[in-house]
């Protein structure tokens, strides 16, 4: 895969206003810049494309180290102009002037050897190798082109005369023994011989203008079928077999000898700025080359899915940076991919709000799943304003369960209390991808997201209100690729403005807008209900994947008589989060042991018309019969601004603190003690909630 340079400096845009925590601007940028499947969503993926290990090392190494790659970028750009690269860049020059300057004449035996004028110029410079390369880089254009006359001086005197025009006088096989003992054989035109500079680097005998012009705009080769270029199979087997030896050869032998130059230029630089011997190293550089060149052509024979250099600038570094394979570096998950149509978006505003005339308000609008900044609540789900609190307090549950009890982080639970904006995000994510997949039945999920653009024209019956016409679903049928996709997509959900509104949707098309009418014992029931408020089917739909109506164990078939039986649907199985209801208290309901008696000890309290969330730091309080222990209350429509602990005393020997009026006691008690019925509730010096 092709990375483009504007997806990857897109990608590091938002690397930068991700580590700034700059999420507004982030999620504006992704409305107006949609991401792409070649955008880079991994840290670690957009510094190896990047090639900036060694410069986040540096950084990571240093006092007060810079948060963002962009950032580190810019010092180093910064730095690299100082006067300090100044005057050793300007030292450099004088020792490739005029001391060492190059005699063009074939008779002058007193002619110095090129690679040694660069060996004793960079021996000169009191400096280390590495900065010794970077003041180097911007000057070797200067330098090859000395070595490029003396390497064309070379050629001119071991090229023996023409003595009569023939086929076989057209080409010339040129004998070049090495240092240690190896040769080799180079065939070039006499009447192409003439050496030239190209972008600053020595090139070799070319075939034709049209394969030169190839090379020199291709710089990314990558290893295909043939038949990719369009080459007939018929037409390629009548090719002359000397012309084809022809074209290989002198293909090979170009750009190799090209490349070999520069690279062996380069090695010799670095090398000779560490002090080694001149000899040793130029003996050692040519053994690893021709290693690595022999397996640069293993891999270009091969139906390639690895990404070859080429033809590169001089001043990167060739051994390193010729064999990259990007494709591996990019997360790879597969999934189908389709726009919204207007059926599908009736269909969702049917069941959501009843119509497909009908939108949401301004509450649902604008509620996403962010987290307070408020140290002693970092965990929670900020409620902006009254209706959606189903679907937040819900999420709220699914992160708590997972930053409290999962993973294998080895800090205490109140340590977990007080997470990252990282270890919060991905909780958020995981929690995100196990809701779907657990409504889909743990076979497939749908992700909703907004692509920033139309993908049909609302027509009809169909009310336009600019969200689900901009509707992108991705479905997949394993749980690895929906985490994969989350992660890349999260942004959405947390800091956009459309989040919670785009959960809802992705839950609803992962179960199927047949499957939750056939959960909810009306099928004309809506999933929203009077002023914006979640109805139960649709909290049910989030805590046990169906969109069942009631809160009670198992199904209950009521008989009405001339066995007319009514199907009253109930949670099936133990659920991971539970439920404690107020109305339970008045006796309107029952609230089953699947949702009372939870995997985890993390409870939806549903007070008052309002959901919202207590849980407990103590797992065993659901397998002992714990005296005493302590519960945490969090509202994200409070506006919380302190940590709520509420300690909690059962028994029969605890006494009462006093005679106590029953309208003043708060709407959590109740629902606490249809759980534990003989508890005594200390607020721990918090004003109670009324």
């Amino acid at each position: 895969m092709v990375v483009l340079a504007e997806e990857v400096a897109a990608s590091l845009v938002r690397e930068y206003l991700s580590r700034k925590g700059l999420k507004r601007t982030m999620a504006c940028m992704d409305e107006e810049h949609p991401r792409t499947s070649t955008s880079i969503n991994n840290r670690s993926d957009l510094r190896q494309v990047l090639h900036m290990e060694g410069l986040c090392r540096t950084n990571k190494a240093q006092g007060s180290p810079l948060k963002s790659m962009l950032e580190i970028m810019v010092r180093f750009q910064i730095d690299g102009h100082n006067d300090t690269t100044t005057n050793i860049r300007s030292d450099v020059q004088k020792s490739l002037s005029a001391p060492q300057t190059v005699n063009t004449r074939k008779d002058d035996p007193a002619r110095p050897d090129s690679r040694k004028i660069i060996s004793r110029s960079l021996t000169e410079v009191d400096c280390p190798a590495q900065d010794t390369f970077l003041s180097l880089a911007t000057d070797r254009q200067s330098t090859l082109t000395q070595i490029s006359q003396s390497s064309s001086i070379k050629k001119q005197q071991d090229q023996p005369p023409l003595s009569m025009p023939s086929q076989a006088s057209d080409r010339t096989i040129k004998k070049e023994q090495f240092s240690d003992g190896t040769i080799s054989a180079t065939e070039i035109t006499p009447k192409k011989s003439v050496s030239r500079i190209r972008r600053g680097m020595m090139a070799g005998p070319r075939s034709s203008s049209s394969e030169e012009s190839n090379r020199k705009h291709q710089t990314w080769k990558v290893g295909v079928v043939r038949s990719h270029f369009g080459v007939d199979e018929d037409s390629r087997k009548t090719r002359d077999e000397d012309e084809i030896a022809d074209h290989r050869e002198r293909t090979i032998t170009g750009s190799t000898r090209a490349s070999q130059e520069s690279w062996i230029t380069h090695e010799l630089e670095s090398k000779a700025g560490e002090g080694s011997g001149f000899e040793k190293v130029e003996k050692n550089i040519q053994k690893d080359y021709r290693t690595k060149l022999k397996l640069n052509r293993n891999v270009d024979s091969q139906e390639g899915m690895e990404m070859i250099l080429d033809d590169i600038d001089d001043d990167e570094e060739l051994l390193e940076l010729s064999r990259v394979t990007l494709q591996s570096r990019i997360p790879q998950h597969s999934h189908d991919t389709y726009p919204m149509d207007q059926n599908t978006a009736s269909a969702l505003k049917e069941v959501l709000l009843g119509s497909s005339t009908s939108c949401f308000n301004a509450e649902w609008k604008s509620q996403s799943f962010t987290f307070s900044e408020i140290s002693d609540v970092r965990y929670g789900i900020i409620q902006k304003k009254g209706g959606p609190c189903g679907v937040l307090a819900s999420m709220q549950a699914c992160v708590l369960k997972k930053l409290l009890f999962e993973g294998a982080n080895i800090d205490t639970s109140l340590q977990r209390l007080r997470p990252s904006n990282t270890s919060r995000t991905k909780c958020l994510a995981l929690a995100s991808a196990q809701v779907l997949w657990r409504a889909g039945g743990g076979r497939r999920a749908t992700i909703a997201v907004t692509s920033g653009k139309n993908n049909f024209i609302p027509s009809g019956q169909l009310r336009s209100d600019g969200i689900f016409e901009k509707i992108t679903c991705f479905t997949v049928d394993n749980l690895k690729d929906l985490q994969l996709l989350l992660d890349e997509h999260i942004h959405q959900f947390e800091s956009g403005t459309l989040g919670c509104i785009l959960l809802t949707i992705s839950v609803i098309l992962s179960r199927s807008i047949d499957r939750v009418r056939e959960d909810m014992d009306v099928p004309t029931t809506t999933l929203i209900g009077a002023y914006g408020y979640c109805t139960q089917e649709l909290v049910n739909l989030f805590l046990c994947g169906r969109a069942v109506s009631n809160v009670f164990d198992n199904d209950m078939e009521l008989d009405s008589g001339n066995r007319n039986l009514t199907l009253l649907r109930g949670i099936q199985r133990r659920c991971d989060v539970g439920l404690l209801s107020l109305f339970e208290h008045y006796n309107i309901c029952k609230v089953g042991s699947y949702l009372k008696t939870p995997r985890f000890p993390v409870w939806l309290v549903c007070s008052e018309s309002h959901f919202s969330v207590v849980f407990a730091l103590q797992r065993e309080l659901l397998t002992s019969q714990l005296q005493e222990f302590d519960l945490y209350y969090y509202d994200g429509l409070a506006n919380q601004q302190e940590e709520i602990r509420l300690t909690v005393s059962v028994g029969t020997s605890v006494p009462l603190s006093g005679p106590q009026d029953a309208e003043l006691i708060p709407p959590l008690e109740h629902c606490i003690k249809t759980r534990w019925s003989d508890a005594v509730i200390n607020w721990n010096n918090t004003e109670p909630i009324l």
